[in-house]
């Protein structure tokens, strides 16, 4: 018979400014935790309504070294970068890029949107690479939202995208380069899921919408909280209240590797990071093409 793991902290979201000055809502980095190995970073980004004319981004910036993955949930973002790529981001769509041996981007409001207005909500997660990837060559997976699996669970009540992982039976589409879970959780008022989880992954959850009762203990928890599960089980549970849940549920298996971080660059070694810089500066990341 599985056990379900049981909570072993929760940590609220802080927030911030990033880009070009859009607001990000963070549980880490932050000084209460650093990272959550394998993952570096996760921000939500807003929601925020913007006025015609107000729609800002975040204009060209390097990266080594690691993954950034950006899932939107409203609005629209323009990707480009400096191999050539380029490509925009709907509600419901995900790019899964992998930085690699270095790439500098942007991810821009579309103009149509920026002219307009709207709201935006998405968010952006950094998963660390292993030594033995963090020099390959840039790689991009775009899923639009129609090709992401998605489970809907016996009962009806419960639905999850699946980006990463599996669940309810149903696999993801996107290859990562380390064992990794990322699955977004809806679920209507009163309703409750238990996720099986792998033994050797790191696991937590973050509220998006609503307020949810997590473990068995049934700890209630709001939106923009972020939820570390201990390592004691083989599944998570969570459950709706009289409101729906929206969830993410994130999981990997730890890669026990040095972290050295700079601003966009993250590596195993001091060395490492001034090389990226160097080779940054040289211009052997390339450029975006006017």
């Amino acid at each position: 018979m599985s056990t379900t793991r049981t909570i072993q902290r929760t940590f609220p979201s802080v927030r911030t400014i990033e880009g070009g000055g859009f607001v990000v809502h963070r549980p880490f980095p932050t000084r209460m935790l650093m990272d959550f190995d394998p993952f570096l970073l996760l921000d939500e980004m807003g929601p925020v309504d913007y006025a015609p004319g107000e729609a800002i981004g975040a204009p060209d910036h390097p990266h080594r070294g690691f993954e950034t993955v950006t899932y939107m949930l409203e609005g629209q973002t323009v990707h480009r970068d400096s191999a050539g790529h380029a490509g925009m981001l709907r509600a419901g769509d995900v790019q899964w890029m992998t930085a690699g041996a270095g790439v500098v981007h942007s991810e821009m409001p579309d103009p149509e949107f920026a002219r307009k207005g709207g709201r935006v909500h998405g968010l952006q997660i950094w998963v660390n690479l292993p030594r033995r990837d963090k020099m390959i060559a840039p790689r991009y997976q775009e899923i639009p939202s129609a090709g992401i699996p998605t489970a809907i669970s016996s009962d009806g009540k419960t639905r999850v995208k699946v980006i990463a992982g599996e669940a309810f039976g149903v696999s993801a589409a996107i290859e990562t380069r380390t064992p990794i879970l990322y699955q977004h959780f809806t679920l209507q008022p009163g309703a409750s899921a238990v996720q099986p989880v792998p033994r050797d992954y790191r696991v937590f959850a973050y509220t998006l919408a609503g307020s949810g009762f997590y473990g068995d203990e049934r700890r209630r928890i709001g939106a923009q909280h972020m939820v570390v599960f201990n390592d004691d089980g083989e599944t998570v549970s969570f459950a709706a209240g009289d409101e729906p849940l929206d969830v993410l549920l994130l999981g990997g298996v730890p890669l026990n590797e040095p972290v050295v971080r700079y601003g966009p660059f993250v590596m195993n070694t001091e060395d490492e990071i001034r090389q990226a810089v160097v080779d940054y500066q040289a211009g052997r990341m390339g450029q975006i093409a006017p």
